[in-house]
């Protein structure tokens, strides 16, 4: 559970009440069906798995601070019915176990009454630690000064156990004493008080004003909803969500920012990157560390700082494919002289990319991703393309969209890094372990047939 996604400490909620949840099933089955002849690991992977795909798509998980502990109660059921019926399913083939229907209500009817007490308390604690102490708010501001802006205002100050630390209004409508500033103000006044949301009435807003605040709330971070009224708003990511009983309009967060995404995607890193270790670079490695010896002096991997994660560096590791020069920051052009002979087989078969799977299994890189940029490229585009940050918000992978549909090699002007921003927006606004298994299949297909662009 958590009761906002990125409100000071609630960011480490939901990881803890998922752990907690996973550990009862695990731990629980094993102290009830301890005479079914059951094999634990198989069972435990297959309770694991099965729990993590139906909260994902039933959104058990997704329980915020102005969440009715109704809603919160149907989630649980639904959670309970659904499992019921999984871990039902897996005894019939299981041949060598013992069906107890009566041990699987027991069992389950335990773990679910664990799972709500652990979450109702953590719910009503938080509320009245909110009321107590005045910690963990959040910070808000709204744009606008109309009759349903005001509401939300009151709505803010009379609930306290939301835990919104209203700021201010923003307008260039009115003029008054409530009115911090005109729309214009709304960025630095954001970024020096450390807002976490913005709610817009689009009633005061033009397409122009409203565009720029999106834009503005993508780069830095921060939430934006809407009041709904008479103007309308299109968008496939807008969802609905009621503060009691009035209506707000938000953007739907990237799949990244679902804890259990995130795990998925480490896992199938963990996975891929261990498999491609043990098969292939265990036996790959010494081979072309003999040809690259024997054709130039210097070392077998070229290391080099990019930026990752929140633009924090890491060395990337690759096979070296050029002779020792001192222009590292360069990036490769065409027929570039500073490439060996099996450097450029092995930059064509994208085969100097393989040392980064020990990225991957440290955790610096993603099997799939966008491309990790070096700091001089990172430097000149930051500031000059919008959305540019945004690639900054995932880790960075050793293929990505942009990659295999042809966004890659020498970047020779700005719409060629305009084109591959928008494949990584893409990219990063509708992941799913489907579309990385889709980039990774057409990386390889790739391989076989040539880029042109890979030099």
């Amino acid at each position: 559970m958590i009761l906002s996604d990125r409100g000071r400490y609630s960011k480490y909620l939901r990881p803890i009440s998922i752990f907690y949840d996973i550990l009862v099933v695990t731990v629980l089955f094993q102290f009830f069906f301890r005479e079914l002849g059951l094999n634990y690991l198989h069972f435990g992977f297959y309770q694991i798995v099965c729990w993590s795909i139906i909260s994902y798509f039933s959104g058990f998980y997704e329980v915020y601070r102005y969440t009715k502990p109704l809603e919160i109660l149907s989630k649980i059921i639904r959670q309970g019915v659904i499992f019921l019926l999984v871990v039902v399913a897996f005894f019939p083939f299981a041949k060598q176990t013992i069906f107890s229907g009566q041990l699987i209500v027991i069992y389950l009817s335990t773990a679910f009454v664990l799972i709500s007490i652990f979450k109702f308390v953590l719910f009503y604690y938080l509320r009245h630690y909110r009321i107590a102490t005045g910690s963990n708010l959040r910070n808000v501001i709204i744009v606008g000064y109309t009759h349903e802006a005001i509401k939300l205002k009151e709505l803010f100050e009379t609930r306290t156990d939301y835990g919104y630390n209203f700021l201010g209004f923003f307008s260039d409508k009115k003029h008054n004493a409530h009115i911090k500033g005109k729309i214009a103000e709304i960025g630095t006044f954001v970024n020096e008080n450390n807002i976490d949301d913005i709610y817009c009435s689009l009633n005061e807003l033009s397409n122009t004003q409203l565009k720029e605040l999106v834009d503005f709330a993508d780069i830095n971070g921060k939430t934006i909803k809407f009041i709904p009224d008479a103007k309308e708003i299109f968008s496939k990511n807008l969802r609905i969500d009621y503060y009691e009983f009035f209506p707000l309009l938000s953007l739907q967060k990237t799949p990244f920012d679902e804890p259990l995404a995130q795990f998925s995607k480490r896992l199938f890193d963990i996975v891929f990157s261990s498999l491609v270790i043990i098969l292939l670079l265990s036996w790959l490695t010494p081979i072309l560390a003999l040809l690259i010896k024997l054709e130039s002096r210097g070392p077998v991997f070229f290391k080099q700082s990019r930026a990752g994660i929140n633009e924090e560096h890491f060395f990337c590791f690759k096979f070296r494919s050029m002779q020792i020069n001192n222009a590292t920051d360069q990036l490769a052009t065409k027929n570039d002289p500073r490439v060996t002979k099996i450097g450029k087989f092995i930059r064509k078969t994208s085969i100097d990319e393989l040392p980064q799977f020990l990225n991957v299994l440290k955790g610096d890189m993603s099997v799939v991703g966008p491309r990790p940029h070096i700091g001089l490229i990172n430097s000149k585009y930051t500031n000059k393309i919008k959305k540019y940050v945004l690639r900054h918000r995932v880790k960075p992978g050793i293929t990505g969209l942009a990659q295999v549909r042809g966004a890659r090699g020498e970047i020779s002007s700005d719409e060629d890094m305009i084109f591959r921003i928008k494949y990584d927006v893409f990219y990063i606004e509708n992941w799913s372990l489907l579309l990385d298994l889709k980039i990774i299949v057409q990386t390889v297909v790739n391989i076989f047939m040539g880029d042109e662009k890979a030099y």
